[in-house]
């Protein structure tokens, strides 16, 4: 009999674990500091966004030939374990760059788009954003109002998207647009958008519950000329291309959760260690013991979710089960750790300054962004009935 798990291998490469602590170390020396100040201020330095690029967090699996850094999707998944126990806000951004414009770009892009995009976006000398969502397009992504009219070399967009990553700061936009009504989901195209073309406005940034220090606005267009040659694959194939993309990006947001309950956790652990309550510290209670135990047990369930997911990826397997059980679960992981983690800290859990409340702020949106885990839920029937 065989099963999901046959063939699995979770031993760690010398490279996997170099990339891990390379990002351990820059999470701790370099998002740690200012990261409170940061969520306050609802902002991210350009010298951080500089230093993940020189690093190479912005380019992880695009081939060198690109300019990028060629690892796998495990490489993937450890780094933005490691980036989102401490920084959200960061790697979030890490995410997108990485799981949906970059690998859009390298999948689906012709060469004259890969060498004029993405090279610049895998070397982190640009940021890039995935304009998909709307006012009226959100889990329903087939519902694009934003439109894309064929003028003969260009096209025509008008429209608005909300809730963009890197919305304020980036330099390229994938944007998801209808062509054809009369054809549904299969009239939808994505577009090259620069930023700077005539007609395109940055909206407000939003002001959010968590990840604040990320950059996400709404994004409007007014008959912006956007050229032929800037449309991703065949006339029609949007919808597709932004699945496809979604599917990779739902591994990254898993991750993130992973980090996020990780973090948490080992703030927890850490803390009822030196937390004194009844003459003993606090880990010597029986009530607190089983928190941790609950905590630690589901946190190493969601990794081994994602790394899974991650394997398929780089085994060219289908991945869209996997990824979709990785980021349901490892979502509700980091709301019921973050929740636990504040609840070991008591008081103290709920100022800034112990870092646990802003890390439960920070989980909730990993139940949202990158689909839903209502959508997640759905995906994940739709495999299992084929």
């Amino acid at each position: 009999m065989t099963t999901a798990l046959n063939g699995l291998n979770f031993q760690f490469t010398e490279e996997h674990l170099a990339v891990q602590q390379a990002a351990r170390d820059f999470a701790q020396t370099e998002l740690l500091s200012g990261v409170i100040e940061r969520d306050e201020k609802e902002f991210f330095p350009e010298e951080l966004v500089r230093k993940m690029g020189e690093m190479g967090f912005l380019g992880m699996m695009v081939s060198p030939e690109y300019g990028g850094g060629g690892m796998d999707t495990v490489s993937y998944v450890l780094a933005m374990e490691e980036l989102s126990k401490i920084d959200a806000s960061a790697s979030v951004m890490v995410s997108v760059n990485n799981s949906l414009v970059c690998y859009g770009l390298e999948a689906f892009g012709t060469e004259e788009q890969k060498q004029k995009y993405l090279v610049p976006l895998a070397s982190g000398q640009h940021i890039g954003a995935f304009a998909l969502s709307e006012p009226e397009a959100g889990s329903d992504a087939t519902s694009q109002h934003t439109t894309a009219e064929d003028m003969g070399d260009y096209y025509l967009l008008n429209g608005t998207k909300n809730w963009i990553t890197n919305g304020g700061r980036a330099n390229t936009y994938l944007v998801i647009a209808q062509t054809h009504p009369e054809k549904g989901h299969r009239g939808i195209n994505c577009l090259i958008v620069e930023r700077g073309m005539e007609g395109f406005q940055i909206g407000k940034k939003e002001n959010k519950l968590g990840i604040r220090g990320s950059d996400t606005h709404s994004l409007m267009f007014t008959d912006v000329k956007v050229p032929k040659e800037n449309r991703i694959g065949p006339d029609g194939f949007g919808f597709k291309f932004a699945m496809s993309t979604l599917n990779g990006g739902r591994i990254g947001i898993a991750a993130q959760a992973l980090g996020i309950a990780s973090g948490a956790y080992e703030l927890a652990l850490q803390y009822s260690k030196e937390r004194k309550a009844f003459g003993k510290a606090i880990s010597e209670h029986q009530a607190i013991q089983f928190k941790l135990a609950e905590m630690a047990t589901q946190i190493d369930a969601a990794r081994f979710l994602c790394l899974r997911a991650a394997l398929d990826k780089d085994h060219h397997k289908d991945y869209v089960k996997s990824a979709a059980m990785a980021k349901l679960f490892a979502s509700q992981v980091a709301m019921d750790t973050t929740v636990e983690a504040v609840q070991i800290h008591g008081g103290y859990g709920f100022v800034k300054e112990f870092h646990v409340e802003r890390l439960m702020r920070d989980a909730k949106i990993t139940q949202i962004y990158e689909g839903t885990s209502e959508i997640q839920k759905i995906v994940i029937a739709r495999e299992l009935l084929k």
